[in-house]
């Protein structure tokens, strides 16, 4: 997987492909600190998710944005974001099976939403 800005240090084998998916309301700028020679730095929208390529042993730091500041809310260290891939040559179809606790909950169902009551 290629990125445009920042790709994974060439020292490294095999990066993997982790995914992060922003559960909140709130705008939040998903960043990796602790590797060297290295600068990470993305803004996650809400319910978006954000697919990358980084060291297993990386920490991404995720910052929930504020007026005037950001307060850093959560750091997951990497390996736990990777998606498991299948060992076929066609990657493409590689389903993502496990995004770790991070991952957005399910759509209510629409039987699942209250009817209006009217008063009167």
């Amino acid at each position: 997987m290629a990125q445009i800005f920042d790709p994974v240090p060439d020292t490294v084998q095999a990066p993997a492909v982790c995914c992060y998916v922003n559960a909140t309301s709130q705008i939040q700028i998903a960043r990796i600190t602790n590797i060297p020679n290295w600068y990470f730095e993305r803004v996650v929208f809400p319910g978006q998710r954000l697919v990358f390529e980084a060291i297993p042993i990386a920490l991404l730091e995720i910052h929930t944005g504020m007026m005037a500041s950001a307060i850093l809310s959560d750091t997951i260290p990497c390996h736990r974001l990777a998606l498991n891939q299948e060992s076929t040559a066609d990657t493409a179809s590689s389903s993502p099976a496990t995004v770790s606790e991070h991952s957005v909950a399910p759509k209510p169902t629409e039987s699942a939403i209250p009817e209006p009551v009217s008063v009167g």
